[in-house]
């Protein structure tokens, strides 16, 4: 790490008792802690404080663990299933791709209708009680939306695949394969 990345960067140390250390307040912290910082667009880094390992992404999915534990989940078992399912697939980088540029385009568009919503309001941004309002109203529309937009990225997502298939039986159709007398067609 720079000397500039680190003042730009709150550096929290995991001791082996479990606790974090926030560094910059110099205070014991929860996971509630780091929530809050995430949900303030805080830069941090969570490092084991004898090994210096990056914990970050750890202390992440701890989070995320017990979002979806309590009250109204994001994920049904079976998406969570089907993530799991991608781990040491060969599609295991793009699936990850994949889900990492939707959830970028979600809050892409996110940003965009608070952007628009900004003038409605004396300038104010939508509260949280403005938004359940406001998707109340407009929830059927989004998901309408985002369903269409789900469909049509996996029907690019499949045709990307036959084609795939494609030339890859075009590369390798005149090889005959262990177990086969005769070539791929």
């Amino acid at each position: 790490m720079t000397s500039s990345k680190k003042t730009a960067e709150r550096l929290i140390k995991k001791y082996p008792n479990r606790r974090l250390y926030d560094t910059q307040t110099s205070s014991y912290i929860t996971l509630a802690d780091v929530k809050q910082l995430v949900l303030d667009n805080e830069v941090f880094l969570v490092v084991d404080a004898k090994t210096e390992e990056d914990l970050t992404r750890s202390i992440l999915l701890q989070i995320i663990l017990e979002e979806e534990s309590n009250g109204s989940p994001m994920f049904s078992s079976g998406a969570l299933a089907q993530i799991i399912r991608y781990y040491g697939h060969a599609m295991q980088g793009m699936m990850g791709n994949y889900l990492e540029k939707n959830i970028q385009a979600f809050i892409d568009m996110q940003n965009k209708l608070t952007g628009n919503s900004q003038g409605l309001y004396e300038g104010k941004p939508f509260s949280p009680e403005m938004w359940a309002q406001f998707m109340n109203v407009q929830g059927p529309m989004m998901q309408g939306m985002m369903n269409n937009y789900i469909d049509q990225s996996k029907s690019l997502f499949v045709q990307m695949q036959e084609q795939m298939e494609s030339q890859t039986k075009s590369m390798f159709g005149s090889f005959p394969f262990p177990g086969t007398d005769k070539p791929v067609k």
